[in-house]
């Protein structure tokens, strides 16, 4: 079974995590594919806007945390220079919300241009519980979404925020119920996709040079911490020792 399914219809590619037995958490494998599928669909002359899915019940678990223990195929140090879970692309990218978005699976949600979300969806940040610093822009994009005393609060206590209190704070557009979600990020993607392309994508473009003014120092700067604090204070046997622990703690949250 792949582990990222993509299908082009429309002029929408939609690409799903389709690793539920492991809550879709990305291992090597799965953000290697899933980041060349998204260079494919950005390329392409076929697609205009990017649906991003997941198979139920879970959106992302984030980064499956096996890979950052003892003989995992995850760099620290790599995966902290890489600084987003995808870089920016130059056609939208619609986030279909379909469970829990924890951690690195919330900073993938918020890579998203827009999100929809199921009624079952809720977001959480547990870089504090796991003992890592952010590296993919949570510090900069959560209190975009939500505001900083509410990114701050969920980030300090890795407390869950459910879906429609993201749409109350602005992280989400719009929360459905669960049955109607893929239906219903397709209609907003087909919406965008009915536009003049040279439009969306300059509007896209002055979007994030408008958000960067702000935010790209702050990103570099988490960046540095994330990097110091990975190559300094990071014990990944300690780590692997109380990932049951937090693994445990999210699934009684989400």
């Amino acid at each position: 079974m792949a582990n990222l399914v993509v299908d082009v219809s429309e002029r929408i590619a939609t690409l799903t995590l389709n690793r539920p037995e492991a809550r879709n958490a990305l291992d090597a494998d799965l953000l290697r594919d899933l980041r060349a599928a998204l260079d494919d669909a950005d390329a392409s002359p076929d697609v205009d806007v990017i649906v991003l899915a997941a198979a139920d019940p879970v959106f992302c678990a984030g980064l499956d945390l096996r890979e950052l223990s003892p003989g995992g195929r995850f760099d620290i140090g790599e995966l902290t220079r890489a600084g987003n879970p995808f870089p920016p692309r130059s056609k939208p990218v619609v986030g279909a919300i379909n469970g829990p978005a924890v951690t690195g699976g919330l900073e993938l949600a918020l890579s998203c241009d827009v999100l929809v979300a199921s009624e079952r969806a809720t977001f959480g940040d547990t870089h504090a519980r796991v003992g890592i610093m952010p590296w993919w822009g949570m510090t900069v994009r959560l209190p975009e979404a939500v505001g900083a005393r509410t990114a701050l609060a969920m980030s300090l206590t890795g407390n869950f925020l459910g879906a429609h209190d993201a749409h109350r704070l602005g992280m989400v557009h719009a929360v459905v119920p669960h049955e109607e979600l893929g239906a219903a990020a397709r209609r907003l993607a087909l919406d965008i996709a009915s536009n003049d392309q040279v439009v969306v994508r300059k509007l896209l473009a002055a979007y994030r040079e408008g958000l960067a003014t702000t935010g790209e120092q702050a990103r570099r700067d988490e960046h540095a911490r994330a990097m110091a604090h990975q190559g300094e204070g990071f014990d990944v046997s300690v780590f692997a020792a109380r990932r049951k622990a937090v693994v445990e703690r999210g699934r009684s949250q989400a």
